[in-house]
């Protein structure tokens, strides 16, 4: 008997621990709250600039034209070569103005010399009309000859000077500083006195003007941004320039805005604004196109956030994810119409001290708990790039 009912102990004893196990093993194990990077949002005051594409000018241009007719014997400049105010460019054969200067400083002695004569008899005139020797007649044609002549030298001496001055054009000068280009004519060509076609450019690139064009519906936004009190103004009377390259790279010197042209393109819809650039490199030529930074304003107390986490529904509506004190994650609808460098400019949904994720949004839904991790807003937006 005893040996009949051991097997059915032992059986039963086996039946009940499989079942624990089974039991134990079907039993779910509860996983950790998944791990998210987050940052806590800071106001602060952000600069908002405008980027403008523009074109390289030249500060001055000035068209080097002849001021009097004749062949050009020499010219004396190479071109492509920086030259100087003043500098001589072109030597024009100066023989017939030579003969015209000669011939004006010839009357002009000849007037002198009939001036000093005239005078001698006027004075004696004068001394015969003391004694009533010469009629009054007479002296009054001699002081009327005394004074045609001394008319006559000052339109002699007038005379010398234009036969001077046309003299001295026969070397034709650069009018500015600058770099000159390729010249239009050589030696033996003729030349007119202010003929419509240049002999040469002369351009000045230290400093160069950037010229910008933006839509007058931005600058109408700009302004309305300032008068609402959106943007705040610079202070101060400049507003500095940042210039890139079309490949991308920055210019090394920093310009300053001139002025905005009062008038809007007619095609274009657009005003230009004009930037001063220091060149002393010659880096800048004119007709480069170039990008240029502007600042427009001032934000104050604004709410920036890395342009990653921001989500955007199929019809365009702007969100991030964000944890309450809880640790719990939800989804806050937020404003933003433009980005700072790589990040979201927030309007309005999010305020100073929200937590929002950063990292791990992949792992994470609306209402589920999270274990947060804080990093800095400069180590997310790096990770960003």
């Amino acid at each position: 008997m005893r040996r009949s009912t051991q097997p059915l102990w032992l059986a039963l004893i086996l039946s009940l621990f499989l079942t624990a196990c089974a039991e134990e093993t079907t039993t779910p194990t509860a996983l950790p709250p998944p791990e998210v990077a987050v940052i806590t949002l800071k106001e602060e005051n952000v600069t908002l600039n405008r980027d403008l594409p523009g074109r390289v000018a030249a500060s001055k241009t000035a068209e080097v034209r002849p001021q009097i007719s004749g062949i050009i014997e020499e010219r004396l400049f190479t071109e492509g070569e920086t030259v100087t105010k003043g500098q001589a460019l072109y030597r024009i054969d100066k023989r017939l103005y030579e003969a015209d200067y000669a011939t004006a400083k010839a009357n002009l002695n000849k007037a002198k010399s009939q001036l000093n004569i005239q005078q001698v008899r006027h004075n004696r005139m004068s001394t015969l009309m003391d004694r009533k020797v010469v009629s009054q007649q007479e002296f009054d044609e001699s002081e009327a000859s005394l004074a045609e002549l001394k008319a006559q030298i000052s339109a002699s001496q007038a005379a010398l000077e234009k036969a001077k001055i046309n003299l001295d054009y026969t070397i034709i000068r650069a009018p500015i500083d600058g770099q000159i280009g390729r010249s239009n004519a050589t030696e033996g060509a003729l030349v007119t006195a202010n003929q419509a076609a240049h002999l040469a450019t002369i351009r000045q690139l230290d400093p160069v003007y950037v010229d910008m064009t933006q839509s007058v519906s931005s600058l109408r936004e700009l302004r309305q941004a300032i008068a609402s009190g959106k943007l705040k103004a610079s202070q101060d009377g400049t507003i500095p320039v940042q210039l890139f390259f079309e490949t991308g790279g920055q210019y090394d010197q920093t310009g300053e805005l001139q002025f905005a042209e009062a008038v809007v393109g007619e095609t274009t819809g657009a005003v230009t604004l004009r930037a001063l650039f220091p060149n002393p490199d010659g880096t800048l030529l004119p007709g480069m196109y170039v990008r240029a930074i502007t600042p427009e304003g001032m934000v104050e107390n604004a709410i920036l956030v890395p342009q990653k986490t921001l989500q955007r529904d199929p019809i365009g509506n702007a969100s991030v994810m964000t944890l309450d004190d809880d640790n719990k994650v939800e989804i806050r609808p937020v404003v933003a119409n433009r980005t700072v460098g790589n990040q979201w400019l927030i309007e309005s949904g999010l305020h100073q001290g929200d937590r929002v994720i950063v990292e791990g949004l992949q792992k994470v839904r609306p209402g589920v708990i999270a274990n947060p991790v804080a990093i800095e807003t400069n180590q997310a937006n790096a990770e960003g790039n």
